[in-house]
């Protein structure tokens, strides 16, 4: 089968698209399978994986996203020889997907993995925000009715699909996670860090950026540290709202416990989990958190807010404690993980238990199936249209004749 990816953006430029991108191209491939990636801008970067297609684009700032509305003419043409395509951003990538491959009855995927919902804004940034808001209410629907195949990674984005007038059939399969980085790791020295073994230490990796609510987190953690005094919060990652939060961070009374740790390579992450006691999140805007269910593979216990993604992951008061967006609440909850360690053994077996569901063996098993359903159903339909011409040309020629 060979599989195009389609995609507003890829690597240098990382993010959670660009890695569920990466992994499922790599399995995806190891199964024998033929995938290309068709994305904009990065020309001069130098790929350590074959068959990813750029062609040129206008850099929109700092974003790491790039603008055109066409794909070079090698591009166009590569792209009629796909089986089928996987849309991975609905605008700029989504409009070039039914303008080469719809009428080349090329079956089209779409997987929406952002909430647009929230981010409007930041997708159609030349207009206000109201308008902004009532197109994307217009385009989404229009768009999913217009592609083959619709998939959300959860149950709650599914919702906020439905939200958005989407009346096409969604199918839910979860964004995978290699499960065996996660399995048996070696965590890190603690004393290497200048921690001891009874500090509690909660940990967070990802972007630190505006949407992800990191200074909710950080107040609450200031709560949480002044009531259990060996408490630790490492923030892993980087990110446009780094120095903001260091500012805020050396304000408060907890600054010796808050721990900005930077960029870590992937293949290290799991040793840093597994270091730890917690997991942390205050993010409200996820589809389905790859960190927090990478997390649960270590056999660590969540807490986070109830919303879409993370709600859709974590069993409240089982694999960890769900708060509402309301600080006390959060606060609360996150201490009294703290001051429990069985309760915080119990939740992290729990986590690690359904941490399976998410094998990235299982989840491309699902998309593959789906792959085929689509492309079968996709001829099937075209076999039935053309039979409907002969018939039609049949009857045509038939009256003529008489």
């Amino acid at each position: 089968m060979r599989i195009g990816m389609m995609t507003d953006t890829y690597k240098p430029y990382i993010s959670g698209i660009t890695n569920y991108i990466a992994l499922n191209k790599r399995y995806l491939e190891a199964q024998g399978h033929e995938v290309y990636v068709f994305t904009f801008g990065g020309l001069g970067y130098q790929d350590n994986e074959k068959n990813i297609i750029r062609s040129p684009g206008v850099p929109l700032g700092e974003t790491g996203f790039y603008l055109n509305v066409q794909y070079s003419p090698e591009a166009r043409a590569l792209l009629k020889t796909m089986d089928i395509v996987h849309v991975h951003h609905p605008f700029l990538s989504g409009i070039l997907a039914l303008r080469y491959c719809r009428p080349r009855g090329i079956p089209i995927i779409f997987t929406n993995h952002t909430r647009y919902d929230l981010y409007a804004q930041a997708y159609l940034p030349l207009l206000p925000e109201a308008i902004s808001d009532t197109m994307l209410e217009t385009y989404m629907p229009a768009f999913c009715d217009a592609v083959n195949m619709v998939i959300s990674p959860s149950p709650g984005m599914e919702k906020i699909l439905r939200q958005l007038q989407v009346k096409s059939h969604v199918e839910v399969i979860p964004n995978g996670v290699e499960m065996h980085h996660f399995r048996e790791i070696k965590p890190l020295a603690r004393t290497e860090f200048g921690f001891s073994d009874d500090d509690i230490l909660l940990i967070y990796t990802g972007r630190l950026a505006n949407e992800k609510n990191l200074e909710f987190l950080l107040q609450a953690f200031n709560g949480v540290a002044q009531a259990v005094p060996k408490t630790h919060l490492l923030l892993l990652g980087d990110g446009a709202s780094k120095a903001k939060l260091i500012q805020n961070a050396q304000k408060s009374k907890a600054v010796e416990q808050i721990h900005f740790v930077g960029f870590i390579e992937y293949e290290k992450m799991p040793a840093y989990l597994a270091m730890c006691d917690a997991f942390v999140t205050a993010s409200i805007t996820e589809v389905h958190p790859l960190s927090v269910i990478e997390a649960m593979g270590i056999g660590l216990p969540i807490v986070g807010i109830e919303s879409p993604g993370v709600g859709d992951s974590v069993t409240d008061g089982v694999s960890g404690f769900l708060s509402d967006h309301d600080l006390a609440e959060f606060t609360a909850k996150l201490t009294r993980l703290c001051l429990d360690a069985p309760l915080r053994q119990r939740m992290g077996a729990a986590a690690h238990a359904a941490s399976q569901n998410y094998a990235i063996e299982r989840t491309t098993a699902s998309m593959l199936e789906l792959y085929q359903k689509v492309i079968s159903e996709t001829h099937l339909h075209r076999e039935e249209r053309e039979l409907r011409l002969r018939k039609i040309l049949d009857r045509i020629f038939t009256h003529d004749e008489t």
